[in-house]
């Protein structure tokens, strides 16, 4: 090439030299440009598109101008803006740093890494929504990354709204913020579809240009977004969970906040780097020290004088006034097996920790508890006290399934243990748990002839939205109480996922029984035929480990009576977490 050739081919954007074509899409681009009078290279960002007029111009500055003043780590801070030629454009500093698309490899990127990048950027994108920014455009070459590990988003209002987009409305108002709400949606779906592509590998679809196939997802299109089974690298499943959330194919079920999101992801990722370091085990094990893992039942004052006018001698009536309270049950027992007293082995026979405490301990126990409803609200204690009711029918059905021989507290105590995360997630994590009856819920068919659209499973669901599976939680509270590694097992459901598995060993067959109950409880809980369709499968399930059919889960159903499910959240709502947890 001749030097005249040469000088040619070097491409200017006004005084600064174009380098390197970054990324560029549908609604914008972006360069790595240099300064030739200083040295400094810069990353160049612009619409694909000139303003219409120069009405628009001043608009897309005064967003894009807007949107800089939004200081968090988490976005990118503009070195300039400007207009060149009528082309309206923003300016980042280059430095050390490289985007997303540039550390893109067909092998995907360490799952760790990514959580913690794209919670960054999830954090600072919730604040430029709070103050009613969007991006609108997000690519893999829009988020950067330094030699330090932080991530950042470029690019805010770069894109512009499209022509006919409320937002070009300047005095806003109700369809103006409607439209923001939608986009700012918009922007946490294209963070979905960027996580999905950087743990996977390959563009989603096949489609490099992330706005494109946001087009081909519903609402929109038809097109399904999921995390491949087949990875090059391990995802964890929570991970998948959260991943696969973010890209549903039903809207009703993605995350509709960067808040939440990001809060998902954290999650999972303090959860995952350590079980007593951070994220919602942490936090769940530092509020069992100020408001108990339960609250006691509404009565307990007048549980404590009854405990108090009772003879020693009638320990199998305190038993059964005892097991009336899930609180005063687990609390005995953590008393006992933390003092140790036995010496052979875990206590979980009520009557066995009364007889150990005595009539003064029970009673310092039952004084001990917080009262109902704890640090709840109305709404959020109704739903545990249903939550309650549900245990104790499985608990009532355990006890008509128990094998012979079986002491029908011990089998009491394991339906309880295995239902521990389920109510340590409804006490400590309400509007939490919203969420995740909400996920689990299945959408009525779009169109007519075709099935309804599943909700998700319970521990999907709570991977989705804590970052932690509900059993962790309850393994997590049993472990805190200095549980064995038998009463651990036995505190685990069976999965559902598998075939039951066991042998005829005691402790195989009172776990087998306690998971049988609750799954029959949770059947029983469904509409109409799919009730009966449910309790066939949980027959066929524990048939053979167990010798049951669904005559004995139909007798050990009767007479159970089964609680109301609550009123059903309306769709799109989403409990605001930003501003902390009850409990």
């Amino acid at each position: 090439m001749t030097t005249a050739e040469t000088a040619r081919a070097v491409r200017h954007f006004g005084r600064h030299q174009l380098l390197r074509l970054l990324g560029k899409s549908a609604r914008s681009m972006s360069w790595l440009v240099v300064d030739p009078a200083t040295g400094q290279e810069l990353v160049l960002m612009l619409p694909r598109q000139q303003p219409a007029d120069d009405a628009a111009l001043q608009r897309w500055q005064q967003r894009v101008r807007q949107a800089g003043r939004v200081g968090h780590p988490g976005l990118a801070s503009m070195v300039a803006l400007g207009e060149q030629d009528r082309w309206p454009y923003v300016m980042y500093d280059r430095g050390e740093r490289v985007t997303l698309a540039e550390r893109l490899s067909a092998q995907g990127l360490p799952a760790a890494d990514l959580a913690r990048w794209f919670s960054q950027a999830l954090s600072g994108l919730a604040l430029a929504h709070d103050a009613g920014m969007v991006h609108g455009d997000l690519q893999a070459w829009s988020l950067a990354l330094d030699g330090a590990g932080h991530c950042s988003v470029m690019g805010l209002e770069v894109a512009g709204a499209p022509a006919g987009d409320a937002r070009h409305d300047t005095a806003h108002g109700a369809q103006g913020l409607q439209q923001q709400r939608r986009d700012a949606e918009r922007d946490v779906l294209a963070m979905g579809l960027l996580l999905n592509q950087a743990l996977s590998g390959q563009a989603p679809l096949g489609q490099a240009d992330v706005g494109l196939v946001v087009e081909q997802m519903p609402p929109s299109g038809r097109e399904i977004v999921r995390l491949p089974f087949v990875l090059p690298r391990n995802v964890p499943e929570p991970l998948r969970a959260i991943v696969n959330r973010a890209t549903d194919r039903q809207e009703r079920q993605r995350y509709r906040s960067a808040r939440t999101l990001a809060r998902a992801l954290d999650g999972w990722r303090q959860a995952d780097a350590d079980a007593d370091g951070g994220g919602p085990l942490a936090l769940l094990l530092d509020r069992l020290r100020h408001a108990g893992v339960l609250p006691s039942l509404p009565g307990n004052a007048a549980r404590a004088h009854r405990l108090a006018l009772m003879e020693r001698e009638r320990t199998a009536e305190l038993a059964a006034v005892v097991l009336e309270d899930p609180a005063l049950s687990l609390e005995l027992l953590r008393v006992v097996n933390a003092a140790q007293v036995s010496g052979s082995g875990p206590v979980l026979a009520v009557r066995r920790a009364i007889a150990m405490l005595g009539l003064d301990g029970v009673r310092r126990s039952t004084l001990a508890l917080r009262e109902w409803p704890g640090p709840l609200p109305e709404g959020a204690a109704a739903e545990l006290q249903r939550l309650i009711a549900r245990v104790k029918q499985a608990a009532s059905a355990a006890h008509q399934l128990r094998p012979a021989g079986f002491d029908a507290e011990v089998v009491h105590i394991a339906v309880l243990l295995q239902n521990l995360g389920r109510l340590v997630v409804q006490y400590h994590f309400p509007d939490e748990a919203v969420q995740v009856r909400k996920l689990m819920q299945c959408a009525p068919a779009t169109r007519p002839g075709e099935a309804e659209e599943p909700g998700m499973d319970e521990e999907a669901a709570a991977f989705a939205v804590l970052g932690a599976g509900i059993e962790a939680l309850g393994q997590a509270v049993a472990r805190h109480w200095g549980y064995d590694d038998e009463v651990l097992l036995l505190a685990r459901r069976l999965p559902l996922e598998a075939a039951p598995q066991g042998s005829e060993a005691d402790a195989d067959l009172l776990r087998a029984t306690a998971s049988c109950a609750i799954e029959l409880v949770d059947a029983l809980q469904l509409p109409g035929n799919k009730a009966g369709a449910a309790v066939q499968k949980v027959a066929q399930r524990y048939g053979r480990l167990l010798h049951l059919g669904v005559r004995e889960l139909t007798l050990a159903a009767k007479g159970l009576p089964i609680a109301p499910e609550p009123a059903q959240q309306k769709e799109g709502d989403e409990p605001d977490l930003g501003t902390g947890h009850n409990g």
